[in-house]
């Protein structure tokens, strides 16, 4: 017996040593191996118990003895255990990396000619672009589950271009840091956190068979469904055509499908707040007055200042079997903004942002993921989806307000999207993808974290249309994607924001004529293609 329990020390002593291994497989190999030793000297010594109880089974108080001493034995070596487990196992923080290395020709053609100041006239080239834009984005992923129902995830990130950006000639970036699109634009080396949350699951609510989760933190609301496809991620809870941004809040989901006996049915309550209004801590610096210094109560409301931005929303899906499926969504964003700009002769100046309305939004989809029933190993693996989604404004109608899209009516704007994925014929893994989508004068989404450089397809007012290869060149680790995006638009304001400065649609084939210098900062066709190479493990 004790020689078993040296062993086990041994044992544990032996892991310690494996744990300083370089390799990571080779480190987990050698802890599993371990716990099996340990394991093993566990039965053995039970089994050497029992053996023991029966042969002292008529000496009472040399079984006490011996079985006391037994019983600390098992009861260290079954900590010992525990101890490895929780740090090799569910209950040990993971990490995981995704590193994505990619380079992109953008090419954009102008509403109008640009200002040529030799002529003094909108007369220049109408053409703009970058042959080769390179980037590194770098997603660094973290887990740990404390216990059988509750878990925590993280996701810090970076998304930088190849040595920066000068910040000269006009170069230095203004909205790229907005906390919305933060970890989305190619920006610096600053690792920012993209999403951290807590995750509550259980498999009863209120004593009724109804699996349900709860979440709350910073969401992991971006490359939602549909948009995850063509992204080669698994897909966040949002529906990705009508919002797209990295958010803070809380969801709740609750499963009928045992319920019910309809295959994935479940709803889905979200809400979060996109922005707070709260004084500064100690001091603020008012730019437009001299740089004066104002004061007031920490994080204390502020009257002057933009009211929080509020979300609220549910997602339905009322039949998901695997290959056919079923989804809605809709939310409601209260306080929703835009940008306070006086024109100028060289441009316009900008003053603040502002408080211009809110927006209702809905959005169904079908997907078939997998056509036919054995029909053919092809269409078994192909992919295709139909969505349709609609926005309505609700804008602020006072005197000094600018309204919400160009009037200070409610607007309903709509967009249609479609989808083909394919496997390919010549590889094992390889995905060719084919999307198209439209939208009308006033459809607005809130996909600015759209991972598209030239900015957000599905946002556009006009037609896009997409085509992608992916494959993988180690299966599960190492990939690469050639992807072509082309938005051509009928109306301005598709990346703008919610009001009357950057969101009103005016007809871009007009613009030439009746507005040159508009017409000459509006982008009427874009084109994008991208190549990357992407490491995940």
């Amino acid at each position: 017996m004790k020689k078993q329990l040296i062993l086990s020390v041994a044992a544990a002593a032996m892991l310690s040593i494996g744990l300083q291994a370089d390799e990571t497989t080779d480190r987990m190999e050698a802890m599993e191996a371990q716990i099996e030793a340990l394991q093993e000297q566990l039965s053995a010594m039970k089994d050497a118990k029992s053996d023991e109880e029966a042969a002292t089974e008529n000496d009472e108080e040399g079984s006490e003895e011996e079985g006391d001493e037994t019983d600390e034995r098992l009861t260290d070596l079954e900590e010992q255990i525990s101890t490895i487990n929780r740090n090799t196992s569910g209950s040990h923080l993971k990490f995981g990396v995704d590193f994505r290395t990619a380079v992109d020709n953008l090419n954009y053609k102008m509403a109008g000619n640009a200002y040529n100041p030799d002529t003094m006239a909108f007369d220049g080239d109408d053409t703009q672009s970058n042959d080769a834009f390179l980037t590194n984005r770098l997603w660094l992923n973290m887990e740990w589950l404390a216990t059988e129902n509750m878990s925590f995830t993280a996701q810090l990130a970076y998304n930088k271009a190849y040595g920066y950006r000068s910040g000269f000639n006009g170069g230095y970036p203004g909205f790229e840091t907005f906390d919305w699109i933060t970890n989305e634009n190619a920006y610096d080396d600053v690792v920012r956190v993209r999403s951290a949350y807590f995750f509550y699951r259980n498999d009863t609510f209120l004593g009724a068979e109804i699996p349900w989760t709860f979440s709350i933190g910073r969401r992991p609301s971006t490359n939602g469904h549909l948009i995850n496809l063509r992204d080669d991620d698994r897909p966040a809870s949002p529906m990705g055509h009508n919002i797209n941004v990295e958010f803070d809040g809380m969801s709740s989901k609750f499963s009928f499908e045992d319920l019910t006996g309809i295959d994935g049915m479940y709803i889905k309550f979200c809400a979060g707040r996109g922005g707070t209004n709260a004084n500064a801590k100690f001091f603020t610096i008012n730019m437009d007055s001299n740089n004066t210094l104002g004061i007031a109560a920490p994080y204390a409301k502020n009257d002057a200042d933009l009211p929080d931005i509020d979300l609220g929303g549910l997602i339905f899906v009322p039949y998901d079997d695997g290959q056919y499926s079923l989804g809605a969504q809709y939310y409601y964003a209260a306080h929703l903004i835009d940008a306070s700009v006086t024109p100028t002769p060289s441009g316009y100046v900008f003053h603040n942002m502002q408080d211009v309305g809110n927006m209702h939004a809905v959005t169904a989809n079908f997907m078939i993921n997998g056509i036919g029933n054995g029909w053919s190993d092809f269409l078994d693996d192909t992919i295709f989806f139909a969505s349709g989604a609609v926005s309505i404004t609700d804008p602020k109608k006072g005197a000094a307000d600018q309204g919400m899209l160009g009037s200070k009516e409610s607007k309903t704007g709509s967009s249609y999207w479609v989808g083909l994925q394919v496997p390919t014929l010549f590889t094992d893994m390889g995905r060719i993808g084919f999307e198209y989508n439209h939208g009308d004068k006033y459809w607005r989404s809130i996909t600015y974290a759209e991972d598209t450089n030239i900015g957000s397809k599905v946002a556009a007012r006009g037609s896009a249309y997409e085509a992608y290869y992916t494959d993988y060149l180690i299966e599960d680790v190492f990939s690469f994607q050639i992807r072509y995006t082309y938005i051509d638009y009928d109306y301005t304001g598709s990346n703008g924001f919610f009001g009357s400065t950057t969101g009103t649609p005016y007809k871009i084939d007009d613009l030439a004529a009746t507005n040159p210098g508009l017409a000459s900062a509006t982008v009427d066709k874009a084109q994008d293609i991208r190549f990357y190479l992407r490491y995940r493990y």
